[in-house]
């Protein structure tokens, strides 16, 4: 029995910059963060059968991985050429479509459990391009690099992609406090709306590649925000951090008019109002989880103002252990 886990991970600056489409001509930068909500993978070898046993939000059992429905499930598994004879099960700490970025987590963890049944030692940027290439080209979904490379590394961390693709992935930690005032200040409701990410990541990849500028002006501006945001958190200048997540988050919205929706405009102005300095949706957009950076003395006004509209928030910590097997037996 193999158990892998993989972490999900907060956007802070630049998302959308990781998509071939914009990096292939003008280089990405992302910042983000790693929490402790997880993906994992259960990994057994069947004794007696020799069949392919899959589990997820659905069970499927074949004799052969190409007739596995699960796209991840049956690229992963033609990728590494994993024979039969093993049940796999996944699970996760959160629902997926909520912006955290549970595909590239999970694909992280799989490709994971994999390489530790055939006793392969695989670097961390090994591991990440590997789920990028089995998500974004054999499962053909669109898909960026940070999912991926914030799954393996975890932590504060920081990628810059070449143009080629090629990703310098670094990690990073503030001071202890700064990064205990960081977290406590990033507050995280869930929303309700379950989306699927792939329309919007496919309209930005169709738009970008037909060079409309609106949206590539706004990526070029999402990105130098990206840069800002990182040099501000390390200075220690926290409540300046809000300030450009608002500005970031008006120019992400440039990009596609389903990026948000009338409710979660409402709900954005009126976490505003109630003391937030700025937020953002998380992920591609249009629903998951919304989140505010808010100063201490508004947190429990902004709380209550979210709280009766029905959100519900979520508490974490961050996490800097990425990718990691938790157990083989």
């Amino acid at each position: 029995m193999i158990t892998t886990r993989a972490p999900l991970r907060i956007p802070l600056g630049g998302g959308g910059t990781d998509l071939p489409s914009y990096y292939g001509v003008h280089g990405g930068f992302v910042f983000s963060v790693a929490i402790n909500k997880y993906v994992y993978i259960q990994f057994n070898r069947l004794q007696v059968e020799n069949c392919i046993r899959v589990k997820y939000t659905n069970t499927e059992q074949v004799d052969n991985a190409e007739k596995i429905q699960h796209p991840l499930l049956r690229e992963s598994l033609l990728h590494t050429e994993t024979e039969g004879g093993i049940e796999i099960s996944a699970m996760a700490d959160l629902p997926g479509r909520t912006g955290m970025g549970s595909s590239g987590a999970f694909t992280v963890a799989l490709l994971n459990a994999l390489y530790e049944n055939k006793f392969e030692q695989i670097s961390r940027d090994v591991l990440a391009e590997q789920a990028n290439y089995v998500e974004a080209v054999r499962a053909a979904q669109p898909a960026g690099k940070q999912d991926h490379y914030l799954a393996a590394y975890g932590g504060l961390t920081q990628l810059v992609v070449d143009t080629d693709g090629q990703v310098t992935a670094s990690t990073f930690d503030l001071d202890h406090d700064t990064m205990e005032d960081l977290r406590k200040s990033m507050l995280l409701f869930y929303t309700g709306i379950e989306r699927d990410s792939s329309d919007l990541l496919s309209q930005q990849e169709s738009d970008t590649l037909k060079g409309d500028k609106e949206v590539i002006d706004s990526l070029h501006e999402v990105k130098r925000l990206g840069f800002e945001i990182k040099e501000t958190l390390k200075s220690g200048q926290l409540d300046r951090f809000g300030i450009l997540l608002h500005q970031h988050w008006m120019t992400k919205k440039l990009r596609a008019t389903n990026m948000s929706t009338g409710l979660i405009d409402k709900w954005y102005e009126m976490g505003r109002r109630a003391g937030a300095l700025g937020g953002k949706i998380l992920g591609a957009g249009g629903g998951g989880f919304l989140m505010f950076y808010c100063p201490a003395e508004h947190r429990l006004h902004l709380r209550n103002t979210m709280a009766a509209e029905g959100l519900r928030e979520m508490s974490y910590q961050f996490d800097k252990d990425g990718a990691k097997v938790l157990m083989n037996t």
